[in-house]
């Protein structure tokens, strides 16, 4: 019942994702999603829930007088082992507090992270922290390289990922003391560290994990995303003066550029840290974005990513 374009949209995609065969079960007010069925050619179960946490509650006290919430109730699935995860596009807040009070975190965690893949020149890679934590401590920091390297593992198949930490500027001793210390930690750890790493490195495979504080990495999200669409707007103004059939030609080559780059390819964010998957998509999220969410989170839970955590750090 969460995100902008809700339930139309969130409907829709986990139609999508149910024809490529993942097991989803739609929660949320049961009525309203029947309705929205009624428009798609496959049936979904649905576990009703009739309160809806809205953008602006207090996370934690919403989840208390509203635990019959479409979050909570989604959580408690989870947490009694009816379901392997869950996705929402509503509240990030109270997904998170939902996953950490509700499904609980792993042992040992001191504050899951949320880690978002970007698709980078190589293999993939995969940054955290995107905004859970804005304040963090070293220790936390070098144990966001073990979460992410482990994650990298299970989800872009690396045997030995190289985790970079996020500074602004490649030598030893460069940083705040946030990093300066970090830097120690994760040097000394059980990862492959491969030292600090800059903003711009993200294009450069120098790592395929970049560490860095919930504020510092949810500006560069959001900074990376601007630019996409700032690109996207300068190449379409470009295009329409060329000849027509040149821009028959060029134009599906540049889309599909624009497509690897679009953050509705990969749906969501993974919320590491905690006992089963959790996805967090973008509040605006199209059935597309959902879709891919849901295969997301189907994928974290095959490649068991909870239990690998849960054996590293637990």
């Amino acid at each position: 019942m969460g995100g902008d374009h809700a339930p139309k949209e969130t409907v829709a995609g986990a139609v999508d994702a149910a024809s490529r065969g993942v097991d989803v079960v739609l929660v949320g007010d049961h009525p309203t999603l029947e309705a929205e069925l009624t428009n798609h050619d496959i049936r979904l179960p649905i576990v009703d829930a009739h309160d809806v946490i809205d953008m602006g509650e207090d996370p934690r006290r919403a989840l208390r007088d509203k635990p019959e919430s479409s979050i909570g109730v989604a959580a408690r699935l989870v947490a009694e082992g009816n379901a392997e995860g869950f996705v929402s596009a509503g509240s990030t807040g109270a997904a998170m507090t939902a996953a950490a009070i509700i499904v609980g975190r792993i042992k040992g965690v001191s504050r899951p992270a949320i880690a978002i893949v970007f698709p980078t020149p190589g293999s993939s890679t995969l940054v955290l922290d995107m905004g859970a934590n804005t304040d963090v401590k070293p220790e936390q920091l070098a144990q966001f390289g073990i979460m992410g390297s482990v994650a990298a593992q299970a989800l872009l198949h690396l045997e030995d990922p190289r985790v970079g930490l996020l500074s602004i500027g490649e030598e030893r001793g460069k940083g705040r003391d946030l990093e300066r210390a970090a830097f120690e930690l994760l040097e000394a750890g059980p990862t492959r560290f491969v030292g600090n790493v800059e903003g711009r490195d993200i294009a450069t495979d120098k790592a395929d994990v970049i560490v860095t504080d919930g504020y510092t990495g949810n500006v560069f999200l959001k900074t990376i995303e601007g630019t996409v669409t700032l690109m996207a707007q300068y190449l379409s103004q470009t295009f329409e003066d060329l000849p027509s059939e040149i821009r028959d030609t060029v134009v599906p080559m540049i889309s599909s550029v624009s497509d690897r780059l679009d953050s509705e390819t990969y749906g969501g964010a993974q919320l590491l840290g905690v006992k089963s998957v959790v996805v967090i998509a973008h509040g605006s999220s199209s059935r597309v974005a959902i879709a891919n969410a849901l295969s997301m989170a189907s994928e974290g839970a095959t490649e068991d990513l909870p239990g690998r955590l849960t054996k590293q750090l637990g």
